[in-house]
């Protein structure tokens, strides 16, 4: 007897690793690896959390109703298309369950979230990378990657690790040239942190297909990364699919409880949104003074360009800086070995992060 075998996909499945969190020997670390909020999280959502802990021998709401409420008067759209999950992850991969069989194809741009092909290989679909133009998606790309094995799309917009985005005409664009059976996922995670006019979240585009699935997090501006709380917006038949095979208690009821309370704590969100533009400006002219090449970033986090090899080189600059306790990222598995990803932290230490990479390029 051979014993028992896996589907011969989950054998391949690449496992995806988030951030260093800790440093060997160094105490207490900075994390700036992980794209997590600057100022912590809401301290309503912390008080509704406590709050909710009296509860814990309860089973949460299946249908997480105040949660759904509390969406759909934020963003003026309809409770019953709204899909909850532990983290967009969840959504993401829900939507492979529901709409790949093996062997179809995923569509996804080079430099992207390194989760799209790990969802598709999950349920035996085939990951398909097409190339980008400047660390930004090319919707002309994705569209001649077509083929009638397709069956998702995904798109990060804004896009991570990239921190650039595409206008809201390109991403119609790119909806209008592909088959109504394609499923497309706009990843909107970053969404809050756009100030440009020309972009969209993907509300509208929702509203007007039967084939557009965007998803949110409240992990980047809300600061509930450890209470993995995402949530999707489709047309009533994708949401009805998505919410019938999802676990019936998905959602844990003090996350639930605290995702409300974070919505409704408009001076956390206001106060965040400030942060983290001053910072990307100061950030920003700082890099570029030292000689490094940011890409441009719409998000809460920077994509830094190394110049070469050798000892100036980004993966130098990592060990350098995770000697001294403060952890980036460097994403060499991401074809970007040349790069480091620095997440927007409190104003100190940006103004430390960029004092410690000045002492690098100078030594």
């Amino acid at each position: 007897m051979t014993g028992l075998e896996p589907r011969p996909w989950i054998k391949k499945l690449d496992v995806y690793v988030g951030g260093k969190s800790q440093v060997e020997g160094s105490g207490k670390a900075v994390k700036l690896s992980s794209n997590e909020s600057a100022l912590g999280p809401s301290p309503m959502a912390v008080q509704a959390y406590l709050a909710e802990a009296k509860t814990l021998h309860r089973y949460p709401d299946a249908s997480y109703h105040d949660l759904r409420a509390a969406l759909s008067e934020k963003y003026d759209i309809e409770p019953e298309q709204i899909i909850c999950g532990i983290g967009s992850d969840e959504i993401l991969k829900l939507a492979c369950r529901a709409y790949l069989a093996p062997g179809d194809e995923v569509i996804f741009s080079r430099h992207s979230f390194m989760m799209y092909p790990i969802a598709a290989k999950s349920f035996g679909g085939v990951p398909v990378e097409v190339d980008d133009t400047d660390y930004t998606t090319n919707v002309d790309n994705i569209i001649k990657a077509v083929t009638d094995r397709t069956r998702i799309i995904f798109l990060a917009n804004p896009n991570n690790p990239t921190g650039t985005y595409i206008p809201a005409a390109e991403v119609e664009r790119l909806w209008r040239n592909i088959p109504g059976d394609i499923l497309l996922v706009l990843d909107s995670a970053y969404a809050e942190f756009v100030t440009a006019e020309d972009y969209q979240a993907g509300i509208a585009l929702v509203q007007k297909s039967r084939n557009v699935l965007m998803t949110r997090t409240f992990s980047k501006l809300y600061g509930l990364a450890a209470l993995r709380l995402g949530w999707g917006y489709a047309c009533p038949e994708i949401a009805t699919i998505l919410d019938s095979i999802r676990d019936p208690f998905n959602v844990p009821s003090v996350t639930q409880v605290a995702g409300v309370a974070a919505l409704k704590d408009v001076e956390f969100e206001d106060a965040a949104r400030a942060h983290n533009r001053a910072s990307l400006d100061f950030l920003t002219t700082e890099l570029k003074k030292m000689g490094l090449e940011p890409i441009p970033s719409v998000t809460n986090f920077i994509l830094i360009r190394f110049p070469g090899n050798g000892d100036k080189s980004a993966e130098a600059a990592n060990d350098f800086l995770l000697k001294r306790g403060y952890i980036l990222r460097w994403l060499p598995q991401s074809g970007l070995g040349s790069y480091l990803r620095l997440t927007i932290g409190t104003s100190a230490q940006n103004r430390e992060v960029i004092r410690l990479l000045k002492e690098f390029l100078e030594q």
